[in-house]
């Protein structure tokens, strides 16, 4: 499956745009990434969070030439512009559901396709690469992404199959699980704290920038150590494909200790991301669904949690 090169439309996710002159001012009161860190060839993982600190919605979030695009779960887009617009009544922003003027493709081991349209990407995870209105972003562990108005998407389209097999949205999704990257959709909206996604460590929550909905109890987690849930990689051996926010049980506890995130078919079965209590992940016993439910192994991520490294950023 992702193993090979392969790429594939986005089009279950859409795209919330902010335009106008208080865009960085606006949304830096509202996300946990730190905007200032932003330019025309960097973008970020973010979150946005109710008083509580729970997330309403993960994204990627771009900039553009007047103000910034945040790529999130398709679902999510008409409550959040909802929500947004309420705070943005005394700011000189726009805020649009531009999902339609916007044509996304996942690549796995694409950089010789984005060279021949031009997009040199770099290495650097969040790295971004323009080519007149079209541009392309480095995520982690072989995948980038490429954005571009919609009346491009046909020629894209066959300029990408030149060079590269097209995979399927469970191709991308696996590759994105074995990146250890979550994301929130409707079923998991107000559940996790970004901590609990890891998103700290995805470079997607900043400690040392201002005030945000939710920023007091996202900081106490973080410097107090109370957080006890975090995200891990898990495997199964077969059965249907779990949806984000089924239930994960353990015998050390009368109650579920966890909730699937993200999940997509493998090779072998399938391999999900979920949020756990730690001790039930350090017991090993884990089930889906139900304490009897089918059981659950871990597997390892490609990368480490270090709280002094994360906050730092």
């Amino acid at each position: 499956m992702s193993a090979s090169a392969f790429f594939c439309p986005l089009d279950h996710e859409g795209v919330l745009a902010v335009h106008g002159v208080d865009a960085t001012k606006f949304l830096q009161g509202q996300l946990t990434c730190n905007l200032n860190y932003l330019d025309a060839s960097t973008s970020s993982l973010g979150a946005r969070c109710n008083v509580k600190g729970r997330m309403l919605s993960s994204f990627r979030i771009v900039p553009l030439a007047d103000g910034f695009a945040l790529a999130m779960a398709r679902e999510l887009i008409e409550a959040q512009l909802a929500d947004l617009k309420k705070y943005a009544v005394f700011s000189k922003v726009q805020l649009l559901d531009e999902s339609s003027a916007w044509v996304r493709f996942g690549l796995y081991g694409g950089d010789a396709a984005l060279r021949a349209l031009g997009l040199d990407l770099p290495a650097d995870d969040g790295r971004v690469a323009r080519q007149g209105d079209v541009l392309a972003v480095r995520l982690r562990d072989g995948r980038s992404e490429l954005w571009a108005p919609t009346g491009e998407a046909d020629s894209l389209r066959r300029q990408l199959a030149t060079q590269l097999a097209e995979g399927s949205r469970n191709d991308w999704l696996l590759a994105q699980v074995r990146a250890g990257v979550a994301q929130v959709f409707g079923a998991t909206r107000e559940l996790f704290i970004p901590q609990m996604l890891n998103l700290q460590s995805l470079g997607g929550v900043s400690f040392k920038k201002g005030c945000y909905t939710g920023q007091e109890i996202v900081a106490r987690m973080q410097y107090l150590g109370r957080l006890k849930r975090r995200l891990y990689r898990l495997q199964l051996a077969d059965g249907a494909l779990p949806e984000p926010g089924v239930e994960l049980f353990s015998p050390i506890h009368g109650s579920s200790v966890g909730e699937v995130a993200l999940a997509a078919h493998s090779e072998t079965g399938i391999e999900l991301l979920a949020v756990l209590q730690d001790n039930a992940a350090e017991d090993g016993r884990l089930h889906l669904g139900n304490p009897d439910g089918p059981a659950l192994q871990r597997l390892e991520l490609p990368y480490t949690i270090d709280g002094d490294r994360d906050i730092q950023r």
